[in-house]
């Protein structure tokens, strides 16, 4: 078991303690909500029902004996749990590293609490090293390239990827992401743009941290 592994478990862990008895969740995707949901599933007698934030994770929570329900059956939810692949100093995210960025902002939104679990590796001091993704209607696709590049940004096509919506994903490097919340919006603006990867009008409530040393919580306003 390497140790970023073991850091991803230990945040899983502590983030599956957080679960409220008798609730509705939601549930986000990637590796380390994998682990959250091998460790759910020891609890699935106290759980009514998971929003799966993909069609991956959708599967995933089935196969570990969880019960799936829809965003209108379970609306509105009390906890979301999932990961980041980058996250700063305010509870600012950047997701859509495996492409379910849409539906993950539209189960975050939809809850009352996002509870981002993470290894230390996923902490930042700014945002931006890793690409922004961003879901587009596949017809935009030379138009918004073309107005990222009035913001700085280049954007490529991920290759041989549909998202659960049936768009594409633009990847994004370049873009001055020094203010968050307002790239979000901007970018968001563009026609033919569905959303962008950036988690900064709806940050993380508390991020738990696994790391060899052990586990850390962190709350934001």
């Amino acid at each position: 078991m390497d140790i970023k592994y073991k850091s991803k478990k230990a945040a899983a862990e502590f983030a599956v303690t957080l679960v409220p008895k008798g609730q509705f969740i939601g549930v986000g995707s990637g590796s380390t909500v994998n682990i959250f949901i091998d460790e759910l599933s020891k609890y699935k007698t106290i759980i009514p029902g998971c929003v799966p934030s993909s069609e991956q994770t959708r599967i995933n929570l089935i196969k570990n004996g969880l019960k799936v329900v829809s965003l209108d059956e379970g609306y509105p939810l009390t906890m979301y749990f999932d990961g980041a692949d980058e996250l700063n100093r305010d509870g600012q995210m950047i997701k859509g590293g495996g492409g379910a960025l849409t539906r993950e902002k539209i189960v975050a939104a939809a809850s009352a609490k996002f509870i981002c679990i993470i290894d230390d590796s996923k902490l930042v001091e700014s945002l931006g090293k890793f690409p922004l993704p961003l879901e587009v209607i596949p017809m935009a696709a030379v138009y918004v390239k073309a107005e990222l590049v009035k913001l700085g940004g280049i954007a490529s096509t991920r290759t041989n990827f549909q998202t659960d919506n049936g768009n594409i994903i633009l990847d994004v490097i370049g873009l001055d992401l020094s203010d968050p919340d307002y790239l979000e919006k901007t970018i968001n603006s563009i026609t033919g743009v569905v959303t962008n990867g950036l988690f900064a009008s709806r940050k993380c409530d508390e991020v738990i941290i696994g790391s060899i040393e052990g586990v850390e919580s962190r709350c934001f306003d």
